[in-house]
């Protein structure tokens, strides 16, 4: 136990943790949380969520917002287990996230013990870039420093820290707040290389991935399309909205299927990828049958350019890049590509279809807002009715597949920003964190989430591969009552069944400050996905 006149582990983290900008921690306690809890500061903020994988998702949303790493505080091994869908979330939104494990007390460790974390380090592996139970006590403050360098180093995401709980009342040693690392430039000779082809090529093609919104480098990237004249296409199961979706040189949204992307990209003779995996797929509809164009690939991700093919890869954080880039391309007489052309509305039904409610947010969404989606059903709708015309419009979804994510990010981002959050949600995928209305409105935050409720897991339909009959188990949902379960957690809440009401109730609760949820029947999706 250390002295009163000794600072304690717990003293010396919550020091660095003010300098790193870590005061807003997101977490669900245990016992093991209390000693780190105690005495807690009055400039810190503890958002609590009612369970552990909304608590980390709302943190994801409160990242993407800040910039910054962000804490989560989680309990033991259950509380980790919990969480760890939503770490692996994280882990593909390259978020940096800093997951803080509470853990039995050191002296029992040996036993097995209740609430005790068998080999901590080993649990949340591979979906985190760094894990760690300290040594000794003193350990801790340089773990957490280290933690946070590696959380925001490129590519950034989430490490995780387990701490025992008698830690934090030993004594301290001091530990200096680390310093930002330079992002890394680019060979100049492969910057060169690429600038040749760029000036030599007939029809150039970007494509453009989270990372350039994540680096800020959004304004950069319309630079080069507009001086090369390239179409512009966003990766496959993007993360982040990262060039204008309006710009007459965006082309589209690549498909997650080898032969879709080898389909759309068969008309470019040069391709450049910057900060996007290289590709994502997620169904296999058939090998490419074009030969690949002669591609470069811009990333600070070893791992993707390690498995990416057909392509010469450069390893380099974005901003660098571009900067090294940009001087070397002049003006581009080439002509201008086609950009996309976006579809006609479909028929107006009742329930109506989620094209047209996505047309009536569109008329509404204001210039500034962030929107959160996780609807998979409509991920292709959403595309094609929800474009985004400026930078300062943010977009995100979960790059992960794992559900959940969105209910939570909604709020997650609207207590880390004072613009407009909008939740665009699947009614199966709201129900994964639907808790998450509850710290909503005990937070206050302003924000307005829209639930398509079409009755059913249709992506799982529609994906799957449905024999004659069309019988397939354990897809179809319906009978939950978003109205009552908002309300019951807090929030205000409406029922909408027509467009004329969507539009009225839309209007209202863009203008209210507090958490209001809308309920929005929507005709059956028979369209197949991809």
């Amino acid at each position: 136990m250390a002295d009163a006149a000794v600072p304690t582990v717990r003293d010396v983290t919550r020091g660095l943790m003010r300098e790193l900008g870590l005061t807003t921690v997101f977490g669900n306690p245990g016992t093991t949380e209390v000693p780190f809890l105690d005495q807690w500061p009055d400039d810190f903020r503890y958002v609590l969520g009612l369970q552990e994988s909304v608590a980390a998702a709302m943190a994801d949303g409160y990242a993407q917002q800040t910039g910054n790493a962000v804490l989560v505080n989680l309990h033991s091994a259950g509380g980790v287990g919990h969480a760890l869908g939503a770490v692996f979330g994280a882990y593909r939104n390259r978020t940096p996230m800093i997951v803080l494990a509470g853990q039995q007390v050191r002296r029992l460790l040996p036993h097995d013990p209740f609430l005790g974390a068998t080999e901590a380090p080993e649990f949340p592996k591979p979906y985190v870039k760094w894990s760690l139970e300290p040594a000794r006590a003193a350990d801790v403050p340089l773990a957490l420093a280290r933690a946070y360098q590696l959380a925001m180093q490129a590519p950034r995401g989430p490490v995780f820290l387990s701490v025992p709980a008698d830690d934090w009342d030993e004594p301290g040693e001091p530990v200096e707040a680390p310093a930002p690392i330079a992002q890394p430039g680019a060979d100049p000779a492969a910057i060169s290389e690429f600038a040749d082809a760029l000036r030599s090529c007939l029809r150039p093609a970007l494509v453009v991935g989270p990372a350039v919104i994540e680096e800020g480098v959004v304004r950069e990237m319309v630079e080069l399309a507009e001086r090369t004249r390239a179409a512009v296409w966003l990766s496959p199961m993007v993360s982040r909205s990262s060039f204008p979706e309006t710009h007459p040189q965006f082309a589209g949204f690549l498909q997650p299927s080898e032969a879709a992307v080898a389909a759309d990209l068969a008309e470019y003779d040069l391709v450049g990828v910057f900060g996007a995996p290289a590709f994502t797929y997620h169904v296999f509809r058939g090998a490419a049958e074009r030969e690949w164009p002669s591609s470069f690939l811009i990333s600070d991700d070893p791992q993707i350019l390690a498995r990416a093919q057909h392509t010469r890869g450069i390893r380099a954080a974005l901003g660098p890049a571009l900067r090294q880039l940009l001087p070397e391309l002049p003006q581009s007489e080439r002509p201008l590509p086609t950009g996309r052309q976006l579809p006609e509305l479909p028929p107006l039904t009742s329930p109506p279809p989620a094209e047209r409610v996505l047309s009536v947010l569109r008329e509404q969404l204001p210039a500034d807002a962030v929107v959160v989606t996780e609807a998979p059903t409509h991920k292709q709708t959403i595309q094609r009715f929800l474009p985004f015309d400026s930078p300062e419009q943010d977009f995100h979804a979960g790059a992960s597949g794992a559900l959940g994510y969105g209910i939570s990010a909604v709020v997650g981002s609207a207590l880390a920003t004072r613009r407009p959050v909008v939740g665009v949600l699947g009614d199966g995928a709201s129900m994964y964190g639907i808790q998450a209305l509850w710290t909503a409105a005990q937070e206050h935050a302003s924000l307005t989430v829209l639930v398509l409720d079409n009755e059913e897991y249709a992506a799982v339909r529609l994906l799957g591969e449905v024999g004659e009959d069309g019988k397939m188990p354990g897809v179809r949902l319906g009978g939950i009552d978003f109205v009552a379960l908002a309300q019951g957690m807090g929030c205000a809440a409406r029922r909408v069944d027509d467009l004329t009401e969507f539009d009225r109730e839309l209007r209202a609760a863009l203008a209210e400050s507090g958490p209001t949820v809308l309920h929005v029947p929507v005709a059956p999706s028979g369209r197949r996905m991809y």
